[in-house]
């Protein structure tokens, strides 16, 4: 079941979306060479904790690994995908990129976005593969209206990659948010004929969360149960927002 937020729900999720951008904005700023991955956590978990926040992702229980997520970001380098976890070993080196992921629980409601950050210079196609997955995401945003379908947004994500020349990874998708983390309907970033196809409303909140491989869209999950990566070593990028359903049009709820 899709569950429509009332507005004093969304200036909630709004409240949590703000401190989810505070907190990335934060950690892009600290990204360096010499930085460890476990750097920039610390740095989360006394930023959540000073905002009287909760973690979102530390001690989450997926599924498909059976085991509790340990850290509050998600710190993917490189051909890593989604759900890298942070190391004091992982020093970032320049020529790197990094996806930040993160979420909060504020007052009931939850908070979740993410970007993937340049350390140092990049060559051209590293920063191409950047800027279209983040372009990707704008333009699903766009799409965000009430009476417009879910698979406006997915296949808008699609088309874009695409024609561009990347891959979509098929096997993480976004998802609906609100008082859980994960709620319907689940997001895909292309259109997938079995699933569900339904009409936007006003109230709908989605985080939607483009994850674009620079080679082919396989991936594998790593010994550790959740670091997912890119079968064949190529970069891969993750850019995240979520964004309410309003009568006024598309309103994104984890940036200013």
């Amino acid at each position: 079941m899709i569950v429509r937020r009332s507005p004093a729900e969304l200036e909630k999720l709004r409240r949590s979306g703000l401190l989810v951008y505070e907190i990335l904005h934060k950690l892009k700023d600290m990204v360096a060479e010499g930085v460890t991955t476990q750097d920039l956590e610390a740095a989360a978990v006394k930023m959540i904790a000073d905002a009287g926040a909760k973690p979102a992702f530390k001690g989450y229980a997926s599924h498909a690994s059976k085991t509790k997520y340990p850290y509050v970001l998600c710190t993917s380098v490189n051909e890593e995908v989604v759900h890298g976890m942070p190391s004091a070993k992982r020093k970032l080196k320049p020529g790197d990129i990094i996806s930040i992921d993160t979420g909060v629980q504020l007052n009931g409601y939850y908070g979740d976005s993410a970007v993937t950050v340049a350390v140092g210079e990049v060559n051209d196609s590293v920063k191409r593969l950047l800027k279209v997955t983040e372009e990707s995401l704008e333009l699903a945003i766009d799409k965000v209206h009430a009476g417009n379908r879910l698979f406006d947004v997915c296949g808008t994500v699609e088309k874009y990659i695409v024609s561009n020349g990347f891959s979509i990874v098929r096997e993480f998708v976004g998802h609906g948010i609100g008082t859980s983390l994960h709620e319907e309907p689940q997001i895909p970033n292309y259109i997938d004929r079995n699933s569900e196809n339904p009409r936007l409303k006003p109230g709908m909140v989605l985080a939607i969360e483009p994850m674009v491989n620079a080679g082919k869209p396989d991936t594998e999950v790593l010994s550790d149960k959740w670091t997912a990566v890119a079968k064949d070593g190529s970069y891969s990028a993750h850019f995240e927002h979520m964004v309410a359903v309003t009568d006024n049009g598309p309103w994104v709820l984890s940036r200013p």
